[in-house]
């Protein structure tokens, strides 16, 4: 495929990806903001809900609170982190925080990077018989030129243990799209796909963690009878196992979340 083709369905699908994110329909989260901080703003776009299938009646929220701030362009969030568990019958004002953690500064935009979305993984983070985590995953989104666009995913994982709500894994970079042309032709472009999943291994009591991932690198160069020749270079394949060190799990510096 051509090099514009790609950036062009690459940008297709990053606005399509945001229509199709809805945010708390039941009322949920705006439920417990009005209940937990009424004295502050909510950014409702980014607000997020989800069930959590392992646990009957348990929901996940996040609650992104925008900080004021006096940079033009730059916007900080807190995070409030809820678990709620909610009555079989459905009596919303029996809905009880059983788990919270409030995050400072958890999240930022500026100028050249926005945050297009929140969304809550329940996939199968089994990481000892008593902690089963969760994950957040965020997607940004690069706001420069049409020429060089830039998207990046990242994710962090919860347990809810001994009553208690924590990180122990801090924000890692599992995908990202950027690559830069000219509009005709010449130019490069670059695509890291990551799946994190549990290892067989074991440390300090919680399972091991698998990072694998694959990047794609594609370049494109006009020729001399103006035709345009691109060629895409050999996938490149790397698996990188996390461990836990009794707090949480260390994670190298090239995989710390790197946005746009």
């Amino acid at each position: 495929m051509h090099l514009l083709r790609h950036a062009a369905l690459f940008l297709l699908c990053l606005c399509a990806a945001g229509l199709s994110h809805a945010a708390c329909e039941s009322g949920l989260a705006e439920r417990m903001h009005a209940k937990l901080h009424p004295n502050r703003p909510l950014d409702e776009r980014l607000a997020a809900c989800k069930i959590w299938p392992a646990f009957p009646g348990r929901s996940i929220v996040v609650l992104p609170l925008p900080r004021e701030t006096t940079d033009r362009g730059a916007k900080v969030f807190d995070l409030e982190i809820l678990l709620i568990q909610r009555p079989d019958n459905g009596n919303t004002d029996r809905d009880t925080v059983i788990g919270r953690l409030m995050q400072a500064e958890a999240l930022d935009e500026d100028a050249t990077t926005s945050i297009q979305d929140i969304r809550i993984d329940t996939s199968r983070y089994v990481l000892s018989p008593e902690a089963r985590a969760f994950g957040l995953r965020v997607r940004y989104r690069g706001t420069s030129a049409p020429g060089s666009p830039l998207a990046s995913e990242t994710v962090r994982l919860y347990v809810h243990h001994a009553k208690q709500l924590r990180q122990v894994l801090q924000e890692i970079e599992l995908d990202h799209d950027n690559g830069g042309w000219d509009s005709t032709c010449t130019g490069h472009f670059e695509k890291l796909r990551g799946m994190l999943s549990i290892g067989k291994g074991s440390s300090n009591g919680l399972a091991d963690l698998q990072l694998s991932r694959t990047l794609v690198q594609s370049r494109a160069q006009e020729q001399e009878d103006q035709g345009c020749l691109e060629k895409t270079l050999p996938a490149k394949f790397d698996t990188v196992t996390l461990r836990y060190d009794g707090e949480r799990y260390k994670v190298p510096k090239s995989l710390r979340q790197q946005t746009p």
